[in-house]
């Protein structure tokens, strides 16, 4: 009964007030009509469902629009004029009849347009910037007359920025008094707007100034005074970034003058900031591969001055140091790229600039394996290797003998033997050059595997991207960020909450980062493995084209099979002694130690300064085994051709099977001294050559022989020994 009385009550009541609604709005009593209204939704809550009140709602929403429409000019006079009680006065109006966004609405409006006006004024010459004018501080006129001087837009940006947040502050304080309760709503909802009305124009300006950039650097060549990485604000990345920094000291600041404010705001306000760069952000592994792009081919690794004979050695030395000392820079480069990188996208974009990383070392692989290519001519080896092949493969004696010596001689008999020993040098050097490659693109790696476990310790992605939930995993990771969670406020974690997809990516490459068997740029860890290979075969082709040609025509030479001189004289037989053709390579070999040392202590200078203390010793002991391998290779392979061309004999008396005992006597001692095994076969060779016809005969009937069975038999055709 109680109830039922106070529903007849406020139906009456709702009756009157409906009655005498309009003499309230006609005595121009804004609170009071605010109080009526406030009161008749009262009512009409208890009482909407009577039929005879249906109209009464649709006549309250009328009232509701009507009495807002007459607030609005003047809140927006109030809030112009700064006019406190005028202003709150006003605020309980609306929040009486329900009409807080309408609040929010007009303050934002009125409040935008003096930051607004800053930026129109700086847009439109007033403020020092003229429209067209070069980002990069080429004076021109601005709009405000011929006297004023132009700033450029990098340099204008902060001052607009130092403007913005006097004013923030200064609306702060305002706030404060005039809207106790709404202000840490209307402040940050003020900058978002204020950020939002500008975005087109602020885009825009940025990509004025960064095309400027890109045409004033293609008109000056690309190149400069400055290195790659001291270019800076003269390329359009380095503009970019720089740009990027001042927003950020300017999110800073706004961020210190909101603290204290709600999480959510502060973040949406931080998103609104940034925005003007969110597309360069997404185009960010694009625009670092022009960037390194364009600081490799600064570097001049195709320098050296083309050389005649005589000088050769000198182009492929320089060549070489020129290659060597590009590599440090590379490194300098990279290291740039993933600064900026940070700087720039936070580590967002890893993903994208580990694959720009791995495409830009790959370019400069392949501009080392072109050059690598171009000195093989220069140091001989492309066209002795074509040459001495078609001597070895064919059968042909005479006339193609003085052919293939013409051809030996005219690519390196000619070369003095001080260049000879300049290209040996020189392609040794190449050695140094891959290993300082190799080890340099190692740390480099391991240094990025660092980076990435930082990231994944700042970014904390897990917290924000769970694994097992894909469906939910978007509006997870966008409400992690923006509700107080680890690194809320970070720009980067921000951003992602509004890319789950790229925010799931990042995650799972951050987790492989943690094994030690991840490579970061697996396929430049590829090229260079085949680069270092390349070297080496390089570097062994040269080390044995001496050998290779002093052995070229050794099969066919005339002492194996010439007639025996009449001794009218009865003067006694001498031993025989070994050919200039093996001495000479003996000596050869002999000098190889003293020519490795230079890779030995490259590759100790190299070792120790990495790894320093202890490990510099440890470091001495492997460049000494790689010297001493790098012989041994060379021995061996010395080893090979002249048993190849002991095989490629058509015959032998017994005088050129004593001269072909004492040449193979003479290099077997040249591999005991160089602390080398003698090959069996060749050992064999050199048994069966020094032994008598008819003592070869019982070395192959033998059972149980250490011998070569098959080097026997050839030698036993070629002194024309049956043997069955």
């Amino acid at each position: 009964m109680e109830a039922a009385h106070e529903t007849l009550q406020d139906a009456a009541g709702l009756a009157k007030l409906s009655a005498s609604v309009e003499e309230v709005f006609a005595s121009g009593d804004l609170p009071r009509a605010a109080e009526t209204l406030a009161n008749m939704r009262r009512c009409l809550s208890v009482v909407g469902e009577v039929p005879e009140f249906a109209n009464v709602k649709r006549q309250l929403e009328v009232l509701e629009d009507r009495l807002e429409a007459m607030v609005q000019p003047k809140l927006a006079e109030a809030l112009s004029q700064r006019k406190v009680d005028s202003t709150q006065g006003l605020r309980d109006i609306l929040i009486t009849i329900g009409r807080y966004s309408s609040l929010e609405q007009h303050y934002t409006r009125v409040r935008v347009r003096p930051l607004r006006r800053l930026w129109e004024e700086f847009e439109s010459g007033k403020g020092g910037l003229p429209i067209g004018k070069s980002a990069t501080g080429v004076k021109l006129q601005t709009l405000a007359g011929p006297n004023s001087v132009s700033v450029s837009f990098a340099e204008w940006l902060p001052k607009f920025y130092d403007e913005v947040l006097v004013q923030l502050e200064q609306e702060l304080k305002w706030c404060t008094v005039a809207f106790p309760d709404d202000y840490k709503l209307l402040v940050p909802r003020l900058l978002v707007e204020t950020m939002s009305a500008i975005s087109s124009s602020f885009g825009a300006r940025i990509e004025a100034a960064t095309e400027e950039t890109t045409a004033e650097v293609r008109a000056s060549g690309g190149a400069g005074e400055n290195s790659g990485v001291e270019k800076g604000r003269s390329s359009r990345l380095g503009l970019l970034i720089a740009l990027h920094n001042m927003t950020g000291e300017f999110a800073k600041n706004v961020q210190h003058l909101l603290s204290g404010f709600e999480t959510p705001e502060v973040a949406r306000v931080l998103k609104a900031v940034y925005v003007p760069y969110e597309g360069y952000k997404r185009r960010y592994g694009e625009l670092e591969r022009a960037q390194l792009l364009s600081e490799i081919a600064s570097m001049d690794i195709r320098g050296a001055v083309p050389r005649g004979v005589g000088q050769r050695g000198v182009e492929l030395s320089e060549t070489v140091g020129r290659i060597e000392a590009s590599i440090p820079q590379l490194i300098l480069v990279l290291e740039a790229a993933v600064e900026r990188c940070l700087s720039f996208t936070g580590g967002s974009e890893a993903e994208a600039f580990l694959r720009t990383l791995d495409e830009v070392m790959l370019h400069y692989l392949a501009s080392l394996m072109e050059m690598l290519k171009s000195m093989r001519p220069l140091c001989g080896v492309d066209r002795g290797n074509h040459d001495a092949s078609k001597r070895d493969s064919g059968p042909e004696t005479g006339g193609t003998r003085k052919d293939s010596s013409n051809v030996g001689s005219s690519n390196v008999d000619l070369i003095p033997e001080e260049e000879e020993w300049a290209i040996v040098q020189g392609a040794l050097h190449f050695l140094t050059a891959a290993d300082v490659l190799t080890a340099r693109a190692s740390v480099f790696e391991a240094s990025l595997r660092s980076v990435l476990t930082r990231l994944a310790g700042r970014l904390q992605l897990s917290t924000f991207f769970p694994h097992h939930d894909q469906s939910g995993v978007g509006s997870t990771g966008a409400e992690a960020a923006t509700t107080g969670g680890p690194g809320a406020l970070d720009m980067t974690v921000l951003r992602l909450g509004d890319l789950p997809d790229n925010g799931r990516r990042l995650m799972s490459l951050l987790e492989q980062a943690q094994d030690p068997r991840f490579h970061t740029l697996p396929q430049t860890a590829q090229r260079i493995a085949a680069f270092s290979e390349a070297v080496n075969e390089l570097v062994y082709e040269v080390l044995i084209s001496k050998v290779r040609l002093k052995l070229a025509d050794v099969a066919r030479l005339p002492v194996w099979c010439a007639e025996e001189e009449d001794n009218a004289f009865d003067l006694p037989n001498f031993s025989a002694y070994p050919l200039a053709y093996v001495t000479s390579i003996g000596e050869y070999l002999f000098t190889l130690p003293q020519q490795l040392e230079p890779v030995a202590a490259g590759a100790a200078g190299m070792g120790g300064s990495a790894m320093g203390g202890d490990g510099a010793e440890e470091s001495v002991d492997e460049a000494q085994f790689l010297a001493t391998e790098w012989m041994f290779k060379v021995a061996e392979g010395a080893t090979a051709l002249y048993i190849e061309q002991i095989r490629g004999i058509q015959a032998l008396n017994e005088r050129g099977a004593q001269q072909l005992a004492a040449d193979i006597e003479y290099l077997c001692n040249v591999l005991s001294a160089l602390s080398m095994t003698t090959p069996p076969v060749l050992s064999t060779f050199h048994a069966c050559v020094a032994a008598p016809r008819e003592k070869l005969i019982e070395m192959a009937k033998q059972e149980g022989t250490h011998y070569d069975i098959p080097s026997l038999r050839l030698v036993c055709k070629m002194r024309h020994v049956p043997i069955e």
